[in-house]
This record gives structure tokens, sequence and C-alpha cells, in this order.
């Protein structure tokens, strides 16, 4: 789904995130997500066999999916597409089911112990209403190596990113079209 014209997408450049969870940290201040919980984390993973090993460092988050299995699990509406296509939560509607918990193949969603309700990483949906055009996660990384904007905008850094570069999805097999990428 979009909102004028917007389709908002996210890469991370893995040959320089370094780990550091600055996004982590700015993503919990931005949004006073529950101490504990977490709605962006960093992944690695180690490729080869010694002493030819590779090690992936890997900010990973909700990936807002064009086909998003938790919205479609939500028996009450409450997991919705949101403004630029973005996966989002209705806290009134949602009634901590956890259907969209275990619909997600990526892990990105909780339950919100002060509300009840599930919570997740909403690409900072709040600032590009208020028309700031960047993330809170992409705002601090210290390395530049995340990228947020609008996958249709051929101008949109992200868009440049992709379109020149290697990249890749996590669990491209589940065929839910996420918007969330992976610089090589």
């Amino acid at each position: 789904m979009k909102r004028n014209g917007e389709r908002y997408g996210m890469a991370v450049d893995t040959s320089t995130c370094v780990g550091c969870s600055a996004c982590v940290i700015a993503c919990k201040t931005e949004n006073a997500v529950a101490a504990g919980y977490s709605r962006d984390w960093i992944a690695t993973s180690t490729t080869g066999t010694f002493p030819h090993l590779a090690m992936t460092i890997r900010s990973e988050r909700c990936n807002h999916c064009e086909d998003a299995p938790c919205v479609s699990a939500c028996p009450t509406g409450a997991s919705y597409y949101g403004p630029g296509g973005t996966v989002l939560v209705n806290q009134r509607k949602c009634s901590g089911c956890k259907a969209c918990v275990a619909a997600c193949p990526y892990g990105a969603r909780f339950i919100d112990p002060a509300v009840g309700s599930i919570d997740k990483c909403t690409f900072c949906v709040h600032r590009t209403e208020a028309g700031i055009s960047t993330t809170a996660c992409q705002e601090v990384c210290p390395t530049g190596s995340i990228y947020f904007g609008d996958l249709d905008d051929p101008s949109s850094e992200v868009s440049r990113q992709l379109a020149t570069r290697e990249h890749y999805t996590l669990l491209p097999d589940a065929g839910t079209r996420p918007k969330h990428f992976y610089l090589a």
C-alpha cells in the first residue's frame, strides 16, 4: 500500500555496520521501548570453515513486508498497512493474542508489558509524517550504514544503493516481499 506515492524501505550496509548498537539505543529512546525489549537488534552470522571465516553484522527489525503474514493473521485488524506501506499496530484494537507474533517469520514483534499489546519497529512513521526524512536509527548510525526512504523514488538514497549494490533480504522463500534489505 502506498500513501502519497511513497513506499518506504530500508537498507543496511553489512560491509560497514560494526554492531555498535547505537541504532538499538536510539530506537529505544525515540520510541520509549520498555526495558528488556527492543524494536531492533544486532545479529551476527559466521560463514566458512576455519581459517577462512567471514562474519556478517546486521541491524535487524521488522521487515515491513508487502505481503505481511502478521497483518493477515491478526483477528482484530490491529495489524495493518500504514503510510508508505509500513506495517503498523493499532494498540487500541490489539487483544494481545500473539497471532501476529507467531505469524512473523522475522521475530520482530513482542508484547509491550506496559500496555499489553504488540510493539514493533514502525520505520519511525511518526517522524516521516512530521516531515523528518530519517529514522532515529539512521540518524545516529556512526558508520552511516543505514539507508531509509522511498523505494519508488529513484533519487532516494535507499533506491540508489539498491540499484548499484548487491543486496539480499532475509528469508526470501517466505514470500513476504520484505522492504528491509542488506547491502553485501
